[in-house]
């Protein structure tokens, strides 16, 4: 059956990587992919997909169904399609999208004889806002036995680890007045913000080796005579999981209201984006993700690694998750960068873009037939 498979995607090969170019030329940043989904979402209708756009009212969100109507698992691909800001595609999403999106077409050529069900779903904003965290919250991956993508690089990595997330933003107000004739009617807020950053790097000697905390001032007055009465800076804290993140930060929070009190200014705490849950990956659907790749020809695969953090994670609470890497250049390319956005276009990349797309439908079809204990 996976030399069908093997055909089924030589012959929709041309068009993947006419996707994966279109995007690349047309970067659009998060929940702005207009262009990106149309051409994803009409080369899987072409394919006999169901779509439903605006998804969950995000509009550039979808989701694609191929349903064949007979009992058996529903294997979940998921598209990304975001650029970054002046970069473009320096994380690769063109091919994330094609990929995705191809190995539901490829999967759904065998599926009415084999039973179950295909969803690909367009998620956007992976870069701030990712929309898989909402797509998580509101139940969406519930209905999934498995759920995959597969991410360009510069090496081919096993599916592995990220960091849980939490983005928190503290803005403190205090009463503006002359800084030099008459101070003492002030409250400076700035005066807060710093008490807050040594709070929190005082914090650092009592945390585990796993946490990062990393933050910046983004207001802090507007003129050294004033007495700032607004300063506002936005932290990431970030740990291997959830539990030992939310313990972070409770001690950051009574931080923050402790530098509150120290000038006498108030405090308002906000979550300025979306939080992401620490990825699990499923040992067993990696190791046959592994094995499928290597059927396909790419022996160098790397152990996992820790990266930092995705909504993906968000996913993998959710139902069974893999998150791997596929090389896509001979030469080292840093992510979140010019050079990989162009790497993802050349004819290297074009091979390893089908190679991509048919080992997620080679691991989607070794799911169907029950061949993966996902309880392993």
């Amino acid at each position: 059956m996976k030399s069908i498979l093997f055909e089924k995607g030589k012959e929709i090969h041309k068009e993947l990587c006419e996707i994966s170019d279109f995007i690349y030329h047309n970067p659009e940043l998060g929940n702005e992919e207009y262009k990106a989904v149309e051409k994803l979402t009409s080369f899987l209708q072409e394919h006999n997909f169901e779509i439903e756009t605006e998804f969950l009212g995000i509009k550039t969100a979808f989701r694609a169904t191929y349903d064949s109507n007979k009992e058996g698992p529903t294997i979940g691909y998921l598209c990304e399609y975001d650029a970054l800001p002046e970069i473009g595609h320096g994380c690769g999403h063109n091919m994330i999208g094609a990929m995705s999106a191809g190995a539901g077409v490829i999967l759904s050529k065998v599926l009415n004889e084999i039973g179950g069900k295909i969803i690909v779903y367009g998620t956007p904003a992976e870069e701030t806002n990712g929309a898989k965290v909402i797509f998580a919250e509101q139940g969406v991956f519930d209905e999934l036995d498995v759920a995959m993508m597969v991410h360009p690089s510069d090496k081919t990595i096993e599916s592995g680890t990220s960091m849980a997330l939490y983005p928190l933003q503290f803005t403190y107000t205090g009463k503006t007045a002359h800084a030099a004739s008459c101070p003492q009617d002030g409250i400076n807020a700035l005066n807060s913000v710093i008490q807050l950053f040594n709070g929190i790097d005082a914090l650092r000697q009592h945390v585990t080796p796993d946490v990062r905390i990393h933050g910046i001032i983004t207001n802090g007055g507007v003129a050294a005579n004033i007495v700032p009465d607004k300063a506002i800076a936005q932290f990431y804290f970030r740990a291997s999981t959830k539990e030992i993140l939310d313990d972070i930060l409770v001690k950051v929070k009574n931080i923050a209201q402790g530098a509150a009190l120290m000038t006498g200014s108030k405090l308002e705490m906000t979550r300025y984006e979306l939080p992401n849950d620490n990825l699990k990956t499923n040992k067993s659907l990696s190791e046959a993700f592994s094995k499928n790749l290597r059927k396909l020809g790419i022996k160098d695969i790397y152990e996992s690694k820790d990266t930092g953090s995705s909504d993906i994670g968000n996913v993998s609470h959710k139902t069974p998750t893999i998150h791997p890497y596929i090389g896509i250049s001979n030469f080292n390319v840093t992510g979140h960068s010019v050079n990989m956005a162009d790497a993802t276009i050349t004819p290297f990349a074009h091979e390893r873009l089908l190679i991509g797309a048919l080992a997620l439908a080679y691991t989607g079809y070794d799911v169907l037939i029950k061949k993966v204990d996902l309880k392993g």
